[in-house]
């Protein structure tokens, strides 16, 4: 008769070697950017300043395919030259949104990175080549008497820009948003 025993492993009598258990971190998630879900709530002007930031965008995206347009159609650039321009936008216009998303998500650096890196520096470099034009001593007038479809939607574009760039900097200098960004530095 064969007797069935309960076998053990081999190694079962050897000791286990230990192992560091990782230590247990909460990671600190960013607020969630889904409405209702942020803890605590981002104000209405965090909220609108991001969408701002994003009309910018867009403003600038559109400024962009105008003037390649503009440049191929005059054949004033050659290739190299256009696509040099067209990479440096996109990283430019990447590099914004991915720090506007930062900023809606409670970051207060991406927040003051926004308002002193375009808020300022970003407007200034908008607003150089037409008061550099009007400095040069060209009347106001003339800049409107020569202006194609082209022309106008570039200026209605770059308008746009410009105020949603300064609107969104108001925005999130706002009290509402101090306080918020100040309670998002906070541990949980």
């Amino acid at each position: 008769m064969t007797h069935i025993s309960e076998s053990r492993p081999r190694h079962a009598d050897l000791p286990r070697p230990s192992r560091p258990r990782p230590r247990a971190q909460e990671p600190r998630t960013p607020p969630p950017m889904l409405p209702g879900t942020d803890e605590p709530p981002a104000p209405a002007s965090v909220r609108a300043a991001f969408a701002l930031w994003l009309t910018a965008v867009a403003a600038g995206v559109f400024e962009t395919v105008l003037a390649l347009i503009g440049a191929a159609a005059d054949g004033d650039a050659s290739l190299g030259d256009l696509s040099g321009g067209l990479a440096l936008r996109v990283a430019v216009y990447s590099a914004v949104v991915l720090v506007a998303v930062r900023m809606r998500r409670g970051g207060n650096g991406a927040r003051l990175a926004l308002a002193g890196v375009l808020g300022v520096l970003g407007t200034l470099s908008l607003l150089i080549e037409p008061v550099r034009w009007l400095a040069d001593g060209h009347p106001l007038g003339a800049a409107f008497r020569d202006l194609g479809a082209v022309d106008l939607l570039f200026g209605a574009s770059r308008a746009l820009h410009v105020a949603a760039v300064l609107a969104a900097v108001a925005l999130m200098f706002r009290p509402s948003a101090n306080a918020w960004f100040g309670a998002a530095r906070r541990p949980r």
